[in-house]
């Protein structure tokens, strides 16, 4: 639990929040969001059904908080006022204000770098598979190959990746269109011995596939035949079998055996 000062302004108390909150390992991804911002009720439209014991966790981020509550119950506000913070923050990050301190962030790689190789480096951008608070942990999305990455820290893995939203990193290239790279053309090449692999070689291991996998429905197919019908198909041939052998039956043009009279 952060502790606060005794003295100084409103404003100061907001700023040491933020400043602690950033500070705290682990939350490397988030940027200052503008105290002006948070003092402008209409930013947070909507938030108060999202977020529990909402006009405490605020007044803890403008550190207006009442000093009288318990430890426990200073707990459980502290942890909606981070939960606040962050939905703020991905309110904030798509503001002209909030691109502008994304991309020294973006700049200077502090969400890392492209783990494939072949993107040389190129750094990353957070973003949400949801908007939905709690449903998905953020990603990170590369612009060159323009594929999505784990982050390789744990605690940054666990971050919500609503706190960033699924619009952000598309926005900021939307603004700054001169930071987006060239696409990514570059592919592995597989070879032996220096060679590359005969493309009739991937034809026959495809053709492998398709093979096992029209054997496997076949096989799923008779199954999945009821037991009855699978028994009066078995004795309407055994039948055949044995008027073939004792002759009640004749050939016809087809092959087939036709009853005699």
């Amino acid at each position: 639990m952060n502790n606060y000062c005794a003295n100084g302004s409103d404003s100061d108390y907001t700023k040491y929040w933020i400043d602690w909150f950033l500070g705290t390992k682990g939350n490397e991804y988030f940027c200052e969001v503008d105290e002006e911002y948070i003092l402008d009720r209409f930013n947070l439209t909507g938030l108060n059904t999202e977020v529990q014991y909402y006009s405490q966790a605020l007044d803890l981020i403008t550190d207006n908080l009442d000093e009288n509550l318990d430890e426990e119950m200073r707990d459980i506000v502290e942890k909606s006022a981070r939960h606040l913070y962050g939905l703020i923050h991905a309110r904030f990050i798509i503001t002209t204000h909030g691109l502008t301190k994304m991309l020294e962030k973006f700049k200077k790689c502090d969400f890392g770098r492209c783990p494939r190789v072949l993107c040389h480096n190129h750094p990353l951008l957070p973003v949400a598979l949801s908007d939905v608070p709690y449903s998905k942990s953020v990603k990170l999305f590369c612009c060159r190959c323009e594929d999505i990455y784990n982050p390789k820290s744990s605690r940054h893995a666990s971050i919500d990746g609503a706190y960033f939203g699924c619009s952000f990193p598309h926005m900021l290239f939307q603004v700054y269109p001169q930071l987006v790279p060239p696409k990514s053309t570059d592919r592995y090449v597989p070879r032996i011995f220096g060679f590359k692999l005969h493309d009739v070689a991937k034809q026959h291991r495809y053709q492998d596939m398709i093979r096992e996998e029209s054997h496997a429905r076949i096989m799923a197919g008779i199954e999945g035949l009821p037991t009855t019908a699978a028994q009066g198909s078995s004795s309407g041939q055994q039948n055949h079998k044995n008027r073939a052998a004792d002759g009640t039956g004749v050939a016809t043009e087809s092959g087939a055996m036709a009853d005699v009279n």
